[in-house]
């Protein structure tokens, strides 16, 4: 019998393929090397790993529809074991990759109710979601299916951009500057309970932002970061999300542009990728529901290095819901 038979996958198994006898670059990429089941047809499946291939909210440098599919690659790097935190996520959660969201590139209304069922399907399964996107506005119909379950829910928010921003080109609403004004509007996230960090670079007006400062969002701009350090920007996002369910997003795009310069909208002076795996790690043990990457875009990395940053910090987040999932079970 071959190593392939060995190591075969069963229909209940949420192990990923052993990189130690089956090389990484070799099989079909799934996130984190895991089983891919049907989202309709993955019984015992706690968390959900899936990709949303679309950027059909993008204003600018568009691409991280193809996010998915690389940061998909990227992820056979991912090994069992979190070095520091000493979590096994796949021993603490079955763990299987859903595939990806339905998307129609051509029409963003219909994308964003295609998305919000597809996740709904996943919360009424009990499924913690964990996302590939997708430009940011992916966020929205995510958060949504969220709220119908769990209430307004707190967020740590990673990003360049508020995504706070009312219209684009007149009265277009939904683009990737706007989800979380959306959001807010729609009362699926509690503004009071949002952190925005590491945000930057030029606005188009000095009111850019006004809006969401004026719902109670705290906003840690880059300069107020370097001054904090990473040990008081944790502490600040614990005490914002608090005990109550909340979600993380991250915008690759928060990182600076030498540690992924593969997104749409890059602004330098950005974080370094030890800053937002420290912030991540310090985040252990708050009440996660869900959690997404977004605005990987593969044509701006022909290196993919980008997608490797993207699929670390997923890795990253994995550990922090696998461990929950099993403090939920208990």
């Amino acid at each position: 019998m071959s190593q392939w038979e060995n190591n075969e996958q069963s229909p209940l198994s949420f192990n990923p393929l052993p990189s130690e006898t089956i090389p990484r670059y070799a099989g079909i990429a799934t996130f984190m090397r895991l089983p891919h089941y049907a989202p309709d047809a993955c019984d015992g499946t706690e968390i959900g790993l899936y990709g949303i291939p679309w950027d059909g909210g993008t204003t600018n440098r568009a691409g991280a529809r193809h996010g998915p599919r690389q940061v998909r690659d990227a992820s056979a790097m991912m090994r069992k074991v979190h070095p520091v935190l000493k979590l096994s996520p796949f021993e603490l959660a079955n763990c299987a990759d859903l595939g990806d969201a339905p998307v129609n590139p051509l029409q963003i209304e219909q994308t964003l109710d295609l998305i919000e069922a597809f996740v709904a399907m996943l919360t009424q399964r009990n499924i913690v979601p964990l996302a590939a996107g997708g430009d940011h506005l992916v966020s929205l119909p995510i958060l949504r299916a969220l709220a119908d379950k769990h209430g307004p829910m707190g967020m740590v928010h990673f990003d360049a951009h508020t995504d706070t921003w009312d219209r684009y080109f007149g009265g277009c609403k939904y683009t990737h500057g706007t989800p979380f004004r959306r959001a807010i509007e729609e009362g699926v996230l509690d503004p009071k309970r949002v952190v925005q960090i590491g945000i930057r670079g030029g606005l188009y007006s000095e009111n850019d932002d006004n809006w969401g400062l004026e719902q109670g969002i705290r906003v840690i701009r880059i300069e107020e970061f370097n001054e904090m350090g990473v040990d008081k920007v944790i502490e600040t996002a614990r005490e914002v999300v608090g005990d109550q369910a909340s979600y993380i997003s991250f915008d690759i795009d928060c990182l600076d542009p030498v540690y992924a310069p593969g997104t749409g909208t890059p602004e330098i002076g950005g974080l370094t990728t030890i800053e937002a795996q420290s912030i991540i790690r310090g985040l252990r043990g708050l009440n996660l529901v869900g959690a997404d990457l977004v605005e990987v875009s593969p044509p701006f990395d022909p290196s993919g290095n980008t997608a490797l940053v993207g699929a670390t910090l997923m890795w990253e987040m994995l550990c922090l819901l696998s461990e929950k999932v099993a403090q939920r079970k208990r």
